[in-house]
């Protein structure tokens, strides 16, 4: 290949992983952002404090909804259509959502304008990772996907120091980054492997092929699987710690927001030992084994730290990010397991399903704490969801290194 067009490609390369990665530093930001300003915007627009939890639940599980809707909506489009028409209209519709948020004044129209942000942010990191895992050699992917996961998800670190000036302020901050973004992406291309199908008559987009077939169904549920303690952590265990450390007698008020920002930042530096892993063992199944094991010890240390100070939980929380931190390696595995033709489907929904399993993990959290209280629930639903999570990756394939250029027939 000439030298001038190889070095063309390696620079559209690495434009291509750097707009990835601030796409998803933003959706990030604007996903995890009600967690952070969940007591200050609620009590603002006249929540009780005995009505904060089950008040902050339902709008959450509401956006989650949106996400689980979004993740079908926007990875057919993704199949159908191209990648980067997915990039452009779910940061169009988050920013607008998030701008919005900004002035809502009841819960409904809270759960409304979250549901409709939910909706958008699904197509970030599906369409981006897809992008990346199609342009990049097959060895170095693996790198691409930890490098946009990485700088993606200090965007909770921004949340968190943006909301300290006013959750009306978070909400618009939001969708100012996303207008940056959406400019930023004039300058992105396509994938050639979309290309080489785009003209062809082989099915595209469609989202029944992951049910008509048992072999692939069973394939795509289990990468689901494989991430739900992920969303369980940072969903309930860290979403809801001024709940948890009432139960643990913590000497301090412990907030979310402080939670979420160090967890994230655990997240960060733990898919840099899992990317880095994956590469070094040449297997991501290995990978996702080591953390999923660690991830549990993490949980138990959270949940029997009785008396915790505030300083205790934000370490704890690290801890327990840098044992989630698997968030990468996982989403890499969904989007190498499937043709070119439902990769797109496949590496939007995978994410955001997982994201979504955080209302049925929430109802059943809830169920055992009528019986059993919040801590023993939560050894509960961590022993329950890692165990689900190792079974599905025993059924797996190992991808590492594997072509990604053909198609899955109907």
């Amino acid at each position: 290949m000439d030298t001038t067009v190889s070095a063309k490609l390696t620079r559209n390369a690495v434009f291509l992983v750097l707009v990835a990665s601030l796409g998803y530093f933003v959706d990030i930001y604007d996903l995890l952002v009600f967690s952070i300003v969940r007591k200050s915007s609620l009590h603002d627009i006249g929540v009780s404090d005995a009505d904060m939890l089950t008040k902050g639940q339902f709008i959450i599980n509401v956006q989650m909804f949106g996400l689980l809707l979004g993740g079908i909506l926007w990875g057919v489009i993704g199949d159908k259509l191209g990648r980067i028409k997915v990039l452009f209209g779910s940061i169009l519709l988050y920013s607008v959502a998030n701008f919005a948020n900004a002035y809502v004044n009841d819960v409904n129209m809270y759960a409304i304008i979250r549901f409709i942000a939910g909706i958008g942010l699904a197509g970030e990191l599906g369409a981006g990772i897809t992008l990346v895992t199609e342009t990049l050699s097959k060895e170095k992917r693996g790198y691409g996907t930890m490098i946009v996961a990485v700088i993606g998800l200090f965007g909770a670190a921004a949340a968190v120091m943006v909301a300290k000036h006013g959750w009306q302020n978070a909400y618009k901050v939001g969708g100012g980054l996303g207008i940056l973004l959406l400019l930023l992406r004039i300058g992105t291309f396509e994938s050639g492997m979309f290309k080489n199908i785009e003209k062809s008559e082989v099915s595209k987009g469609n989202f029944f092929m992951l049910f008509s077939n048992w072999a692939r169904f069973k394939k795509y549920i289990f990468c689901i699987l494989i991430g739900a303690p992920l969303w369980y952590v940072v969903g309930v265990l860290v979403t809801f710690s001024p709940e948890f450390g009432v139960a643990l007698k913590a000497k301090d008020a412990l907030s979310a927001g402080d939670g979420v920002l160090y967890s994230y930042i655990g997240i960060a530096v733990g898919d840099i030992f899992a990317g880095i892993l994956a590469q070094i063992t040449r297997s991501r199944k290995l990978t996702m084994v080591v953390f999923l094991l660690l991830s549990v010890i993490s949980v138990f240390c959270y949940l029997s730290a009785e008396g915790l100070t505030s300083q205790h939980f934000v370490w704890l929380c690290f801890f327990m990010g840098c044992t989630v931190g698997y968030w990468a390696t996982f989403v890499t595995i969904a989007a190498e397991q499937f043709g070119t033709n439902i990769r797109s489907t496949v590496t939007t929904t995978v994410p955001n399903f997982v994201r979504g399993s955080l209302i049925p993990i929430t109802l059943a959290f809830n169920a055992f704490k009528g019986h059993y209280g919040m801590i023993t629930s939560g050894y509960i639903m961590m022993g329950i969801l890692t165990l689900i999570a190792l079974l599905s990756l025993s059924q797996l394939k190992e991808t590492f290194g594997k072509d990604l250029d053909y198609a899955e027939i109907s």
